[in-house]
């Protein structure tokens, strides 16, 4: 019979942890860390994908910016989503910096550049509506070695999330995108770690001075 109730238990456990939805535990882990101090308002809100999770030493590059990290590895834009009022809102941030979009053109479900467009207006219109006027910048979705074949669609899509933002006041299109290739086109390879996805030091530092130009002090 005990051995019934705890594999009764275990069954529950493991159908409850299964219904989470993504980055439950993530997003958990910044909500506690704020209850034991909660960041002061006016920050710079870096949020989005891997590239900021990875950028653990952001602050040594931006000295003197409020930056506050809140990237969380392998999210998509429906999870800026899902967890906005989480993770955005309640900071009340100065200015906003998104990289996100990548994940999405790379899922199994990939989605095509228009509906990263769609998802980031429905993004970039809750943002509006909830931090009205808040200075709003997105870095273009990067190449890389590993998602070369995504090529055609990552140039797509920063296209037209480009496009749309020229027509909004207070935002910024940051292209890194460019910056991160060759004479020839192809993409630098030496800014990557081993697995040709994640940057290193080199590919940040590329990045640094683009962001810089837009921040807020």
């Amino acid at each position: 019979m005990k051995k019934s109730l705890l594999f009764i238990i275990g069954c529950l456990a493991a159908i409850s942890l299964l219904a989470q939805p993504p980055f439950r535990k993530e997003i958990d882990a910044f909500k506690k860390k704020d209850s034991v101090q909660m960041p002061l308002p006016a920050n710079i809100l870096f949020v989005g994908s891997s590239s900021f999770t990875k950028w653990t030493d952001v602050l040594d590059y931006f000295p003197g910016y409020p930056i506050l990290n809140r990237g969380f590895g392998g999210s998509s834009l429906p999870d800026l989503i899902r967890y906005a009022d989480e993770i955005i809102y309640p900071y009340k941030p100065k200015q906003i910096v998104i990289y996100c979009g990548e994940n999405d053109l790379a899922a199994a479900d990939s989605a095509t550049p228009v509906m990263v467009l769609q998802r980031f207006t429905q993004l970039f219109g809750m943002i509006r509506a909830h931090l009205p006027g808040v200075p709003l910048a997105f870095i273009s979705i990067k190449p890389s070695p590993s998602r070369w074949k995504l090529e055609p669609a990552i140039v797509e899509s920063n296209k037209l999330i480009k496009d749309f933002l020229r027509g909004q006041p207070h935002t910024n299109f940051i292209d890194v995108h460019s910056a991160m290739l060759k004479p020839d086109g192809s993409v630098m390879d030496d800014i990557f770690i081993a697995d040709k996805l994640h940057m290193n030091a080199k590919g940040y530092t590329i990045w640094t001075p683009l962001i810089r130009q837009v921040l807020l002090k």
